[in-house]
């Protein structure tokens, strides 16, 4: 028997996250009028001569206004479930942009991923599958990276990788691991904070310091 072929309806639907405050946050746009919901992902169908991951860096560079440095793909959904634009298969992108980096569309807002406004039922799917994923990864590739400054103190690393794990790091046992991880150098450059020491900046260090070594397991340092 030859197999039926048809048209299916295919969206890239991306979950673009981002450190604000003191919560991991994810970027949504409003609706057009008379939609059940206000908000959704940024999300549009590739164009003709377009790869999965092309078009997710132009979604994400016409509400963020810049082209992401890491972006991958969180899984095809075809669960039936409603889309914003009726599509029959979404193909989740996560993207993960520094703090500060781009100036978002005026249709387009953060919301802390933990209090996230009522979203499509497809699109809500897709925001706890990137989240996910980008949580199962943390200690095993160095994501925290791309959501900071080229420089940055070991502060702001920390408090990176707890948004990304959910959880308090004991900042001793924290630091011990990061440096047998070889995955940062220090810079020659300091900060100020606060009424206290200046801290030193830091930078990802580059391949040849780390060897081998990928990551590190920081979830088991809990406070």
């Amino acid at each position: 028997m030859k197999p039926a072929v048809r048209r299916t309806t295919l969206a890239v639907d991306v979950v673009v996250l981002s450190p604000t405050a003191d919560a991991l946050a994810v970027l949504l746009v409003r609706t057009p009028a008379g939609s059940r919901e206000r908000w959704m992902l940024p999300w549009d169908a590739p164009q003709a001569t377009e790869g999965l991951e092309e078009a997710a860096a132009r979604i994400t560079e016409s509400v963020l206004g810049t082209t992401p440095a890491y972006f991958e793909q969180v899984g095809a959904v075809a669960d039936g479930k409603r889309h914003p634009g009726d599509a029959e298969v979404s193909v989740g992108i996560v993207v993960l942009s520094p703090s500060g980096a781009g100036a978002p569309a005026e249709d387009a807002e953060w919301f802390p991923i933990a209090s996230l406004p009522t979203l499509a039922p497809r699109h809500r799917t897709i925001v706890e599958r990137a989240a996910a994923v980008v949580r199962q990864r943390v200690d095993q590739s160095p994501l925290a990276f791309r959501l900071l400054p080229p420089t940055f103190t070991l502060s702001d690393l920390q408090s990176i990788y707890e948004l990304l794990l959910s959880r308090r790091l004991h900042k001793a046992s924290f630091r011990r691991a990061l440096q047998a991880s070889y995955l940062v150098e220090p810079t020659d450059e300091w900060r100020s904070e606060g009424r206290g020491r200046p801290a030193q900046l830091f930078r990802f260090a580059p391949k040849k310091r780390r060897g081998a070594r990928r990551g590190v397991r920081f979830d088991l340092f809990s406070e």
